[in-house]
């Protein structure tokens, strides 16, 4: 319907929201340094961060989150990515983990978010198990890439279902169930495995826990395909998946790092003449034709996700329900959006020369944190393999969709 059609302000956004990314860009930028050495965000920024809200961006309004749209969730962390990619990923990561509070009894809910500085985070874990007692679960596991974990207040442990004589808790269909507990960050075990090549602020670390007794009413499902199941919360927000949201988000750090990284190129292109040459690299017609193209490759891939996500979002707020259409539309565009940003990054790491291989030059950075964004699963090429199998009709594994 034409009514569904996004308009220009649909695609800037809330901006009371974005603008108080903006206000904090300054000090993200000016922190970079030592996040970058400390592998960690700084007290200071993350007090700057708290102040802004920016960490409940999707947390509900009944939680007192902000509850904001998936545009202005977008432009929000591209803004920060602007300034340090790890910041970005990190207020991203948790923005996506903040949905749980959706499905959670508000009571719960409020333990968890109630707090000025609350935080979740989680990571991905192969080797873990909850086993059904009394009241709850126990569960043991060992999980990584949990993203701002070293700054959070709470962790998720997502776990396969057990039975106390070790069978699985399958469902009518055949499937283990899995839920994810979720445990003050005091009850887990630390190990530093971040060294790593980019975004090392996030500070994604190891953690674990054994046969740490969690309340069945301090758990929820993460099974993306089905947002409705165990929702609480009846927004529009909640209507999307949070797998969508993340996808928004880690696009938004791509193309931020993008951003950053082509106007770096432009400055560092504008002095620089390179050994042997009379005149500036600016002057050289190859690497015209090629920044032309990063330039409109970035443009155009965050014009189509912003296209889309406006437009899927028109249609959840007015009742829609998030279609396998909708899904497929936002994981292709979002990497589409993660590869064109890497290509342009690439190009100005390459096309400065031996300048960007330095530590203090920032596309050094930029460089680094982009390919550390394509390697995780964001980033994967085989999304592309999914969309086109959905869109021909073959059979495409949904998992990641």
């Amino acid at each position: 319907m034409d009514t569904l059609i996004p308009s220009s302000a649909d695609l800037a956004g809330d901006r009371s929201v974005i603008s108080q990314a903006e206000a904090v860009l300054p000090a993200v930028a000016a922190a970079s340094d030592e996040i970058e050495e400390k592998r960690r965000l700084p007290p200071a920024l993350l007090d700057r961060l708290h102040e802004a809200r920016l960490f409940r961006l999707l947390l509900p309004r009944s939680a007192n989150g902000i509850e904001t749209d998936p545009v202005t969730f977008f432009h929000v962390i591209e803004t920060i990515a602007r300034g340090d990619a790890s910041t970005a990923w990190c207020l991203s990561q948790a923005g996506g983990c903040a949905m749980t509070a959706a499905y959670l009894d508000p009571k719960v809910a409020e333990d968890i978010f109630g707090g000025p500085r609350a935080v979740l985070a989680w990571g991905p874990g192969p080797k873990t198990r909850a086993v059904k007692c009394e009241g709850g679960y126990k569960v043991t596991g060992v999980w990584a890439f949990a993203s701002g974990g070293r700054h959070a207040t709470w962790i998720g442990c997502h776990s396969p279902l057990f039975r106390e004589d070790g069978s699985p808790v399958l469902t009518k269909d055949g499937r283990q169930i899995e839920r994810t507990f979720l445990v003050p960050e005091s009850a887990v075990a630390w190990t530093d495995i971040w060294s790593v090549v980019g975004l090392r602020g996030t500070a994604s670390d190891q953690f674990a826990v054994t046969d740490l007794f969690v309340p069945e009413a301090y758990s929820f499902s993460r099974d993306f395909s089905q947002p409705a199941f165990e929702r609480r919360e009846s927004g529009a927000l909640y209507r999307m998946s949070a797998m969508t949201c993340y996808e928004v988000g880690f696009a938004g750090v791509a193309l931020g790092i993008a951003r950053s990284a082509l106007d770096e190129f432009v400055e560092t292109a504008r002095t620089k003449v390179q050994r042997g040459a009379k005149s500036p690299i600016r002057d050289n017609a190859v690497v015209q034709t090629n920044l032309a193209q990063a330039e409109i490759g970035v443009r155009t891939a965050r014009a189509y996700l912003l296209q889309e996500i406006a437009r899927i979002w028109k249609e959840i707020s007015v009742g829609e329900a998030l279609s396998v259409d909708h899904r497929i539309v936002i994981r292709g565009a979002s990497t589409n959006a993660i590869h064109k940003a890497r290509e342009a990054v690439d190009f100005a790491y390459n096309a400065a020369g031996a300048t960007a291989i330095f530590e203090s030059h920032p596309l050094e950075r930029r460089f680094r944190d982009i390919h550390t964004v394509t390697q995780q699963l964001q980033g994967r090429l085989n999304h592309f393999e999914t969309v086109g199998a959905w869109m021909m009709g073959a059979e495409a594994d949904l998992t990641f969709v």
